[in-house]
């Protein structure tokens, strides 16, 4: 377009784009053009995690043979960290504080060490979990993947380590008198149910530490206060006889009392179905339903906000 100037000079004029004024999600619609790094559909997301399970596996193998890598004693510090653990808590609590009351020894320590190793499964997910996303900045930024494939991956890493130590647990159950038998077959659905709980509480605390990296200097003390409070020293009926009813309950009724109930009540003779809780195994698997299926929704959520900022 061109006008003439009171000069009589001619004078070009830019043409009216026919994108002004267009807003730029009206721009991105017209163009075809979408956000880098948008959250896909959750029936999306759950189709491109399953397209990663190559990845997600390689992933916690890599950082399993890496966890001791530096250490002279490598992969049997896997058995001898929770062995280590299970003797110093039987030192304190079984000799000194005989928290191991109403249980003869041959229970006592096969309850105690499955104790530590069941609840080991837990925490060190959470523990592992909460780092997922902060902890690997550097790939979540590099590379495009779900990146719900890094928390599960941790739990994976976490449920290889403690299927390696089961060994060393059958061994002290056996030593102490409990003998294979069919109830050993429970412990089968006892860790799966475990796992998914484990992978929804990791799933939710990597959102969390992915906001707030700071959750990770206090998970050690959130983690030591919910083992004191679930039994691992000691029987919940037992301890609490003396005292209201429901406090007794709602102790063992929270999931990593409920796991570990049912890992004991599967391996050890002498521990019986009336150590357990009212409908153990329905509480167990509404623990792990509830808490894997809202884990990964609730992190999902948050998809396209990891590693940004």
């Amino acid at each position: 377009m061109s006008e003439t100037t009171h000069d009589g000079t001619v004078a070009m004029t830019k043409p009216v784009s026919p994108d002004e004024g267009l807003t730029p999600a009206r721009l991105a619609a017209k163009y075809g053009l979408s956000v880098s790094g948008a959250r896909p559909s959750l029936v999306e997301y759950v189709r491109q995690l399953w397209g990663r399970r190559h990845f997600i596996l390689a992933f916690s193998q890599a950082k399993l043979t890496a966890q001791y890598s530096q250490a002279k004693l490598g992969q049997l510090w896997q058995v001898a960290t929770p062995l280590l653990n299970a003797f110093v808590y039987f030192a304190i609590f079984g000799l000194i504080l005989n928290a191991g009351r109403g249980m003869p020894k041959d229970v006592y320590i096969p309850f105690l060490v499955t104790g530590v190793f069941v609840f080991t499964f837990t925490q060190s997910s959470a523990m592992a979990g909460v780092r997922a996303i902060s902890g690997n900045l550097g790939l979540v930024r590099a590379l495009h993947f779900p990146r719900a494939s890094l928390p599960i991956s941790f739990a994976l890493q976490q449920l290889q380590q403690l299927l390696a130590s089961m060994i060393v647990l059958f061994a002290v159950v056996i030593g102490f008198g409990s003998y294979p038998s069919l109830s050993w077959l429970l412990v089968i659905p006892a860790l799966v149910l475990q796992f998914l709980f484990n992978m929804g509480l990791a799933l939710i605390v990597a959102r969390m530490g992915a906001k707030t990296p700071d959750l990770a200097q206090l998970m050690p003390f959130i983690m030591r206060t919910w083992m004191y409070a679930s039994g691992v020293m000691f029987s919940i009926p037992i301890m609490l006889e003396d005292k209201p009813t429901w406090i007794a309950d709602v102790l063992q009724w929270n999931p990593a009392a409920v796991y570990m109930d049912l890992i004991r009540f599967a391996l050890i003779d002498g521990y019986g179905s009336e150590n357990l809780p009212p409908h153990v195994w329905a509480v167990g698997l509404g623990w792990a339903v509830v808490l894997a299926a809202g884990g990964f929704v609730y992190f999902w959520k948050a998809e396209e906000r990891y590693g940004r900022g």
